[in-house]
């Protein structure tokens, strides 16, 4: 029942936990007992712990859908040896070589948009999400063979279903029938599409280019070994997982508040504006509004609202003592809305952003320590240029009815109408919000 109630509304079972139990609590689940904190220090206790502490929560979940060579899925020394080979690929200073890909998936997008009719903005920003994955982690440029991967990610992101997730006694195959078998048909389709790709890439080295899967077959550990194609495959999956519904979800909910909020709306309207007529993306993403409302979009409803790992040895937690084996999570939904740091913890407030720098264990909608998502810059570079571009240059309206709430989209959380909105026609610098 509690596995059945956190997979349905995780953020509103967390509230109930903590008023019935306090802080932390045990949450029991299909996949182990979970010890929950959603307080600053408890995040603080488990971020800051050393990495040996800490093994994968429910590996035997996670393997079949990811893969066994999948950063989530690693601990001790082969988790620290991969994420170091792994991180230059997603350093700053990468991310420029992305930003017209991102942009043109922008405009592109844009240009499908029906005027004047409403339309689901989520199935928009989902595409420009797997828009720039194709291209800027996946590295496939032809139009034909985009097509065909595009297929390939959309029908395997389908079958991820959240039984499969939460109730993994599912993960069988009954007689070809049910979500295990329709997952694994998807699963062998994207297999043949990226090992093809693999095996050209491997023929050619002297095209690889900007994308992260030339970077992750250029990447050498200390002793000259590169990354075998199993790993890597394992690594594309990983970030077309945590990578793909995510960025698209968050953007729907950024166009969401605003379109809200006429007046915040206004000013990051006019940051836009003044940033010139053709401002290159990183000026665009130094811009502080800008910057403000993704930081509360991603405060107010964290894509991820814990992130579980299992104790390899005893952590001493709010004054308790876990043993080995047991499974710890900080509940990033919980501090997030915590009115002693966020004053009106409910209300889109970008300005809050503006006025206060949160500490690491205060904020942190991409977990913390030794495993904060690698992607996490990457992301929030890609909301930043992906919300200029379209607020810039197009005029929408909110066309919900009554306030939206988060729902189960897949094993993540989003809007749970997709937010819609209707497309007014294009806009030039000066014009106000509809």
């Amino acid at each position: 029942m509690q596995t059945y109630r956190y997979a349905r509304d995780p953020y509103g079972f967390f509230v109930k936990m903590v008023e019935e139990y306090g802080d932390p609590f045990t949450a029991h689940v299909v996949n182990g007992d979970v010890v929950i904190t959603g307080s600053p220090a408890g995040a603080q206790q488990v971020f800051s712990a050393d990495p040996d502490t800490f093994a994968p929560f429910g590996p035997e979940v996670s393997r079949p859908l990811l893969g066994e060579n999948s950063l989530l899925l690693l601990s001790g020394e082969r988790h620290r040896r991969e994420r170091k080979l792994l991180m230059p690929a997603f350093h700053g200073e990468r991310m420029r070589a992305y930003g017209e890909t991102i942009r043109s998936a922008a405009h592109a997008a844009a240009a499908t948009w029906p005027k004047g009719q409403p339309f689901v903005f989520q199935d928009s920003s989902q595409w420009v999400s797997l828009e720039v994955i194709i291209r800027a982690v996946f590295g496939v440029v032809d139009p034909a063979r985009v097509e065909d991967v595009r297929k390939a990610i959309l029908e395997y992101v389908a079958a991820i279903a959240p039984s499969l997730v939460f109730f993994p006694f599912l993960q069988r195959d009954f007689f070809g029938m049910g979500p295990w078998a329709r997952f694994q048909r998807a699963r062998q389709r994207l297999d043949f599409l990226v090992s093809a790709e693999l095996a050209a890439r491997r023929s050619r080295p002297e095209e690889l280019g900007d994308d992260i899967l030339s970077r992750m077959l250029a990447a050498r550990h200390d002793d000259g070994s590169g990354m075998t194609d199993a790993q890597i495959y394992d690594e594309l999956l990983t970030l077309l997982f945590a990578g793909h519904e995510t960025t698209g979800i968050a953007l729907a909910w950024s166009i969401y508040w605003l379109h809200r909020d006429r007046a915040r709306l206004e000013e990051l309207l006019a940051e836009l504006d003044a940033a010139g007529e053709r401002p290159e993306p990183e000026v665009l993403t130094r811009l502080p509004y800008l910057e403000a409302v993704v930081h509360e979009t991603l405060r107010l409803y964290p894509i991820a609202p814990d992130a579980p790992r299992m104790l390899a040895r005893p952590l001493e937690l709010a004054g308790y003592t876990l043993p080995a084996g047991a499974g710890v999570a900080v509940a990033m939904g919980l501090v997030h809305i915590r009115p002693e740091i966020y004053p009106e913890p409910h209300a889109f407030r970008p300005e809050r952003f503006l006025d206060r720098k949160y500490g690491p264990f205060e904020y942190a909608p991409f977990g913390g320590g030794h495993r904060r998502c690698l992607g996490a810059a990457f992301a929030t570079y890609e909301m930043k240029l992906v919300l200029a571009t379209l607020l810039r240059n197009y005029r929408l309206r909110l066309s919900e009815p009554r306030e939206v709430k988060p729902g189960r989209r897949n094993v993540v959380l989003g809007p749970s109408t997709g937010v819609r909105v209707t497309y007014l026609g294009p806009r030039r610098a000066g014009d106000p919000p509809a």
